[in-house]
């Protein structure tokens, strides 16, 4: 299933993120998601992990049960997206393969068994979640103007904290990423998602001392430092928690930035933030927590909605929760250039 733009030159994007469901579904998660798409009517949906709580205790002792236990409950949770026909994405979080069983597993077994589920997994690379989605042009000539990343950022590291992102996974984006020029003649917008924050998700935030009002504790490599938002976050932004981020930093941002076309990233898993900041001319953005009671949240559960324009490096964005929309912005317009030069 090819996507490509509406004919008004516009192209849909609803981000779920981190909804860590067990078989009894919350009805919070469901309620959001039915009333965020019939509100929204996404052209695509994108899942950026942690669909499953996989460490829960219902999913224990399943045996040879589990895989369709899993599959019963992804089914339940995925279908006010897929009873409409909506063509959905999915990359896993660090809890998915929690369950036993693996993402890659998950990926064939259980999502692409569902309709509409878009996206191949990226060739050479292990599991499952990392893959390149193109947008085609309005016009029904085939070209693509302009490419989704969903990346399988990985899961906990033995020794603790989070594994570092994938060398090789960053070298297949390079291979896809001039692929692209080579076919269209020049270097094609993207978007990129996962679940797990860069370490960069730190750079646009302020260290203050400990007992200024509002600060954040942060921990592993960032022990004992405390944070606020930075000058560049905007008035809407949310900042309650540290940004949950590898302690190895293999290179990911510095390979987005190469070459100037990804113009944000979207991820997930700290569910008590939820600030869009721009950082060396890439915006750094998560999506809200969507699931309902399951795990710790303080805010809302939304979903993340993206709106690109055809033929423009511009989109806009907001977050849509049962009650209406908060945060609306625009790309670049609403976000100040930050000068990372004199920092």
């Amino acid at each position: 299933m090819k996507m490509r733009f509406r004919e008004d030159g516009t192209f849909k994007i609803m981000q779920i993120t981190d909804m860590q469901e067990i078989p009894a579904i919350s009805k919070d998660t469901i309620a959001l998601m039915e009333r965020a798409i019939l509100e929204e009517q996404p052209d695509l949906v994108v899942y950026t992990g942690d669909q499953i709580k996989g460490y829960g205790v219902t999913y224990k002792g399943k045996g040879e049960e589990l895989e369709r236990e899993v599959a019963q409950t992804i089914g339940k949770l995925l279908e006010p997206v897929t009873k409409r026909g909506i063509p959905f994405a999915v990359t896993f979080g660090n809890h998915d393969c929690q369950v036993g069983i693996s993402n890659q597993d998950q990926f064939y077994h259980i999502y692409k068994r569902l309709p509409n589920c878009i996206g191949e997994q990226a060739e050479g690379i292990d599991g499952g979640g990392t893959c390149a989605i193109p947008i085609e042009a309005s016009d029904g000539s085939g070209r693509d103007v302009f490419e989704l990343y969903l990346f399988d950022s990985g899961t906990d590291a033995r020794e603790g904290g989070y594994e570092a992102f994938d060398p090789k996974i960053i070298a297949w984006y390079r291979k896809q990423r001039e692929d692209l020029r080579e076919k269209n003649g020049m270097y094609v917008p993207s978007f990129v998602f996962q679940h797990i924050p860069m370490r960069e998700y730190y750079e646009v935030l302020k260290r203050v001392d400990r007992g200024e009002k509002g600060a954040v504790r942060a921990y592993r490599t960032h022990k004992n430092e405390y944070y606020k938002l930075g000058e560049t976050c905007g008035a809407g932004d949310i900042f309650l928690e540290p940004p949950s981020v590898p302690d190895v930093n293999t290179g990911e941002f510095e390979a987005f930035s190469e070459c100037g076309e990804v113009l944000a990233v979207f991820v997930g898993h700290d569910h008590d933030n939820d600030y869009a900041v721009m950082w060396k001319n890439i915006l750094l953005a998560y999506g809200r927590y969507t699931g309902g009671n399951t795990v710790y949240n303080h805010l809302p559960n939304g979903a993340r909605i993206i709106v690109l324009d055809e033929g423009a490096r511009t989109f806009t964005s907001w977050i849509r929760q049962k009650d209406g929309i908060v945060d609306k912005v625009s790309y670049p317009a609403s976000f100040v250039k930050d000068d990372w030069t004199k920092r």
